[in-house]
């Protein structure tokens, strides 16, 4: 049966939505709502009463859903156009506030790169129109590509969201836009760049609803989960994760402090941005135009009796220098660094200028991780390996599997062979013998090889990938290469 749907302003505002056979309503639904509910309902229904949290889930989906069986076109879900004052305010995605075309063209593809999981949205004019894509499982899609848009108008429509100024096109500029669709948080952090045909914008988007992953989500093994569960109760030192940005460092490092025992230890963090809201722990946002930098940050919460302390990222000698003071003093210090290896996160402190004696004296652990695409299970084929892939898998000691996927592609993958990813992790744990190696300035390929066996490299741990069948070789040599 064919139901009419309440709009969703309304529909938010007086705790009801009307689906297929049933009413579902918050826990203080008004009674005009339901009666509108029930005129639209147009038959006999059941009533579903679900707690504030539930109903939200419940308005997400129901207006996010494509095929309920609701009668007309799909609603031009809108943001409200704001001034500069009110820039900042959260949007709901699914609101209707505005008919102007801009607006919903722009709404259009917001909507679509948060209901499809895109990490990053690129909006690029160029010579023929404007081209919109976006990032799934690290690879750029095209969803817009015309040349009939008012490029100037939506590029502004953006910045206006952002709180950006319209009227200077020749600088870089940076801003956010915190959104919500239904019930789920949804935080954007939004970059500017003049380019020849207009700016360019880049936003990468933050699913802040969807939670911390227990370790063994993350794809850690159950011994790999046991060392870290270790590294978390230590008293003091310094704990990094490496890699590339976008490879789930922050994800990670956010599990490990979910590990800490925040009833009897006191837990800061100094972020750019806050990407989850963690109970029972202090988190500040950098803003380094007035002068929150990470060193200052990490300055100021040294002096508020902490026990373990998160920095986002050490990027600068100040930053290290500071890092490495509080692990002397008896602290607990995660962090990120930009390394390609575990091992490399002690040349990366080098660069920085970090004494090796300091570096071998905080230093606890590092680990290095990359995202691999999973293979589609809907058209991926297992076959024997090859004598390339054979000799991969000597490589790395691991055992040689029968078969190994290949992907193929098909319509639930979007013709890419890979649906979702799973991440591979390197672990270094800084031994005595490590610690002594780092002190004498050993170079990198000595000190991998004191830290390290071949199966738990990344290679080695992306071989391992291969065999329970989780991705392809392609995909492994293709985000970690064939060196051990």
């Amino acid at each position: 049966m064919s139901v009419s749907r309440l709009p969703y302003p309304f529909a938010e505002t007086h705790q009801v939505v009307v689906e297929p056979g049933r009413i579902v309503t918050g826990p203080e639904p008004s009674l005009h709502g339901l009666a509108e509910a029930r005129r639209r309902a147009n038959g006999h229904v059941t009533l579903e009463r679900l707690s504030k949290s539930e109903f939200e889930l419940a308005l997400a989906r129901i207006y996010t859903d494509r095929g309920n069986g609701f009668d007309g076109d799909d609603l031009d879900h809108q943001f409200d156009l704001e001034d500069g004052e009110t820039a900042y305010q959260t949007r709901d995605l699914l609101d209707e506030a505005e008919d102007a075309p801009v607006i919903r063209i722009v709404n259009q593809f917001l909507r679509r790169a948060v209901l499809d999981g895109a990490s990053d949205l690129h909006v690029e004019p160029h010579e023929g129109g404007l081209r919109v894509r976006m990032r799934i499982d690290g690879f750029l899609q095209t969803i817009m590509d015309r040349s009939d848009l008012p490029v100037r108008r939506i590029v502004s429509r953006l910045k206006v969201m952002a709180g950006l100024d319209i009227a200077e096109t020749r600088l870089p500029q940076d801003g956010r836009i915190p959104l919500r669709l239904g019930g789920r948080q949804i935080d954007t952090r939004v970059s500017s760049l003049p380019s020849q045909y207009g700016e360019r914008i880049v936003l990468r988007i933050l699913d802040r609803s969807s939670g911390l992953k227990p370790l063994h989500e993350l794809g850690l093994h159950e011994d790999q989960v046991a060392r870290l569960q270790k590294l978390s109760a230590l008293p003091n030192g310094i704990i990094l994760a490496t890699g590339p940005t976008g490879a789930g460092k922050t994800t990670t490092l956010y599990s490990l402090l979910d590990l800490a025992d925040t009833r009897e230890r006191n837990v800061v963090t100094v972020e750019d941005p806050v990407e989850y809201e963690l109970p029972d722990i202090s988190q500040t946002q950098i803003n380094s135009d007035i002068g929150m930098t990470f060193a200052a940050g990490l300055r100021a919460t040294l002096r508020q009796d902490p026990d373990v302390i998160l920095v986002g990222e050490i990027r600068d000698n100040e930053t290290a220098s500071v890092a490495a003071q509080a692990a002397l003093t008896g602290h607990l210090v995660f962090s990120s660094l930009h390394a390609n290896g575990s091992v490399e996160a002690v040349v990366r402190l080098r660069d920085l200028g970090v004494d090796n004696y300091l570096i071998g004296a905080t230093l606890r652990a590092a680990i290095a991780q990359r995202l691999l695409r999973r293979v589609c299970l809907n058209c991926s084929t297992a076959e024997p390996p090859t004598a390339s892939d054979a000799a991969l898998f000597d490589q790395v000691g691991v055992i040689l599997p029968t078969r190994v996927m290949r992907a193929v592609g098909c319509a639930s993958c979007n013709n890419t062979g890979y649906v979702g990813r799973v991440g591979i992790f390197e672990i270094t744990i800084v031994t005595e013998t490590l610690r002594a190696a780092i002190g004498e300035g050993a170079s990198e390929t000595a000190l991998r090889h004191a830290a390290l066996d071949p199966g738990d490299t990344l290679l080695g741990q992306g071989m391992q990938a291969v065999a329970r069948g989780d991705s392809t070789v392609d995909e492994v040599l293709r985000i970690v290469g064939d060196s051990v």
